[in-house]
């Protein structure tokens, strides 16, 4: 046999070899997982990192949105107007008022809510969907759902009630009063947030079991002593976790404010988002709006890690 036709053999052993070493151990091209990536970082730098750079970026001028003006840099002036503004203030002072009481609200009710749920046997599914059903509906639809039942006159609701019942003898012109507005701000707040709180609640505590409770019982422990240092303490981390959301959502408080009081009457219902909005698009001040935005973002950013310091300082959930 010459060499050259044992060449010609060998020459097809060998491919198979190095057909079969490529089959176990195939090419790795580090670039094909950030094609994939691609797309949606393009997506999220164009729709949401460029207009927060943007924003900043108006935020140092006296920004013309009109063709034809030039926009003048005004540096830090917007932010230092601030300072002596008193209707950001008023503002400020609302929206953290807002945020303390919605938030208070919301977890006790759903607290509340979900240890009674979750100690139903029947029908459980459809209490739930029933407490979660306002947090899936719009706020443009709920907001203006109170501002019919605060509506005054004998038309709103919530007179109607209390003068079929005698609470009161005249209808209440609720909205155009701010001590009263914010009794309906206050109640849409809650009551839309609360269904949210009460899934969360409901998830934490279904993970607890309830061999725990059951030898509490057989201890002697009440029902108010099995919530307080057996629930809580177990739940700690939700309870932690439920705190910082609303907190930031409340703080963010926007379309109920602007469709039920506008920030009226003389901004005394007015929060940081809808003296923003007015800035922005009602007075056409889009420096001192987006500066206003910024602030707004810092408050929210250290409110959120004082509370984590504060509430989260090495504290784990109890053990069992």
């Amino acid at each position: 046999m010459s060499s050259n036709t044992m060449q010609a053999m060998a020459d097809p052993a060998k491919k198979m070899k190095s057909h079969k070493r490529h089959r176990g151990k195939p090419y790795y091209r580090p670039y094909v997982p950030y094609l994939f990536l691609l797309p949606g970082l393009a997506l999220y730098l164009l729709w949401a990192v460029y207009p927060l750079l943007y924003q900043l970026y108006i935020s140092f001028f006296d920004w013309r949105i009109i063709p034809g003006q030039t926009s003048e840099f005004v540096g830090l002036a917007n932010y230092q107007a601030m300072l002596t503004d008193k209707t950001f203030w008023l503002a400020m002072q609302n929206t953290a008022m807002y945020a303390v009481i919605t938030v208070a609200g919301q977890m006790v009710i759903g607290l509340t809510l979900a240890i009674l749920v979750n100690r139903v046997t029947i029908a459980k599914r459809f209490f739930r969907t029933i407490y979660y059903l306002p947090v899936v509906t719009s706020w443009v639809v709920v907001s203006f759902l109170f501002v019919y039942i605060f509506s005054p006159g004998d038309a709103g609701l919530m007179n109607f009630a209390l003068m079929k019942t005698g609470t009161i003898q005249e209808p209440i012109s609720w909205l155009a009063n701010s001590s009263t507005a914010w009794i309906a701000i206050y109640s849409l707040g809650i009551w839309k947030g609360m269904g949210w709180a009460m899934v969360i609640f409901l998830a934490a505590l279904q993970g607890i079991p309830p061999e725990l409770y059951e030898a509490a019982a057989i201890d002697g422990a009440n029902e108010w002593q099995r919530i307080r240092h057996m629930t809580l303490p177990l739940i700690r981390r939700t309870i932690f976790f439920v705190l910082i959301a609303l907190m930031i959502g409340g703080f963010q408080v926007f379309i109920s404010v602007l469709l039920m009081t506008g920030g009226g009457p003389l901004h005394r219902t007015e929060v940081a988002l809808t003296y923003m909005f007015d800035e922005a698009f009602g007075n056409l001040n889009f420096g001192y709006g987006a500066a206003l935005s910024y602030v707004l973002a810092v408050v929210i950013v250290i409110v959120s890690a004082a509370q984590s310091k504060f509430f989260g300082r090495g504290d784990q959930d109890l053990e069992y």
